[in-house]
């Protein structure tokens, strides 16, 4: 599986940006994609996620503010992340990995993309 990941860049706290993350090669048909985002010196930490079917899960930290979303004919997600804050700034890791596989933890299923950097600034 290769992803594609894109969309990040520099925002002022408040403002909006749209991440996009495509997927090719992939083999199982029930899926999940999502993000996580890491910081400087901080672990990888889940961000959002959908399943093929639809379902979506958030962390607390960004529910209300972050939409996921997928197109699932072009197997793409975007996130949609508004009322950006300057701790949201990191380097956010697209994923995908078989729907069974539960959200929120890294799993050894994953299939990650190359990070794409985001910077709130204040």
């Amino acid at each position: 599986v290769q992803l594609q990941a894109s969309g990040g860049g520099l925002v002022q706290a408040g403002g909006s940006l749209r991440l996009s993350c495509a997927a090719s090669g992939r083999t199982f048909s029930s899926y999940a994609m999502g993000w996580f985002r890491q910081a400087p010196e901080k672990p990888r930490e889940f961000v959002a996620a959908v399943r093929s079917g639809g379902t979506t899960t958030y962390a607390d930290s960004v529910k209300g503010r972050f939409t996921i979303s997928s197109a699932n004919a072009k197997n793409t997600v975007y996130l949609q992340m508004n009322s950006l804050k300057p701790e949201d700034s990191a380097v956010y890791y697209c994923y995908t990995r078989p729907s069974w596989v539960r959200d929120g933890v890294r799993s050894s299923l994953d299939a990650w993309g190359q990070g794409t950097q985001v910077t709130v600034s204040s």
